[in-house]
């Protein structure tokens, strides 16, 4: 069993030294990674980024994270994740890692997502240059994170988000804003992929649980929705082996019949 702690929309300061490092004091004990599912910070600025890395840094547990739209703001993603990378955090955009954990080995893609709406209601790459830009930015991303969870040879994988992947999480929110907070191409990267967790942040007044068509677990774990510093979600490995058992055993039936 592996033991997700997870948290979105912290949304750090210059004036939140302390902060979050004391509310993540017992994450060590209580799980075997901290996912981040963006909105890191207020602004993206540098000298938010100075006080987030010094409140992660040396947590006990590997912590890997994705930006948000607000880590973008002041045009310095870039460097605000060289300071998180300087003290061991795995930030991720359309890429993956494999972490060593007690329960064995955990893969995580991530990328911050974006937005576009959802089957039956979601913008099309037609019309406008701006239009097309638009679609294209969430085609993009939806390719570079199928790419990178395709990849992942582990006993279990998770997808890491900003941007919600289904309307599920997004319930409490106006549904005006839904085409703004999330796209349905990232629940058909993660239902392509077989993923067993997928985890984003940015619509604080949604729902925590939900399901993409394919009945993965989704999470919206912005902390106005956890209203807790981080939730804990529990990945059973075994039943993932037993599915896998199954589905070879049945491939094998087929191809001999």
């Amino acid at each position: 069993m592996f033991r997700v702690a997870a948290a979105g929309d912290i949304h750090v300061g210059v004036d939140s030294e302390g902060r979050l490092r004391a509310s993540l004091e017992p994450v060590a004990d209580e799980a075997d990674v901290l996912v981040l599912a963006g909105d890191l910070s207020k602004r993206g600025e540098l000298a938010e980024a100075a006080v987030l890395a010094e409140e992660l840094r040396d947590l006990g547990v590997p912590v890997v994270a994705v930006l948000g739209n607000h880590d973008y703001e002041s045009d310095q993603q870039r460097a605000l994740t060289q300071r998180l990378t300087d003290v061991g955090v795995s930030v991720l955009e359309g890429s993956a890692t494999v972490l060593e954990v007690a329960g064995g080995r955990l893969g995580v893609a991530g990328g911050k997502g974006f937005a576009g709406g959802f089957a039956g209601a979601c913008a099309t790459a037609f019309g406008e240059p701006e239009m097309k830009a638009f679609v294209n930015s969430a085609t993009r991303a939806a390719s570079a994170l199928e790419v990178a969870a395709s990849s992942i040879e582990a006993d279990a994988r998770l997808l890491l988000l900003h941007y919600s992947p289904i309307r599920g999480t997004l319930h409490g929110e106006d549904p005006e804003l839904y085409p703004m907070l999330g796209s349905y191409l990232f629940a058909e990267v993660a239902d392509r992929c077989g993923v067993d967790l997928v985890v984003h942040g940015h619509a604080h007044g949604g729902t925590e649980k939900g399901a993409t068509p394919r009945g993965i677990p989704v999470r919206n774990v912005a902390q106005p929705v956890l209203r807790r510093p981080y939730a804990v979600y529990g990945i059973d490995v075994a039943s993932r082996r037993e599915t896998q058992r199954g589905e070879e055993v049945g491939a094998s039936t087929s191809s001999g019949v």
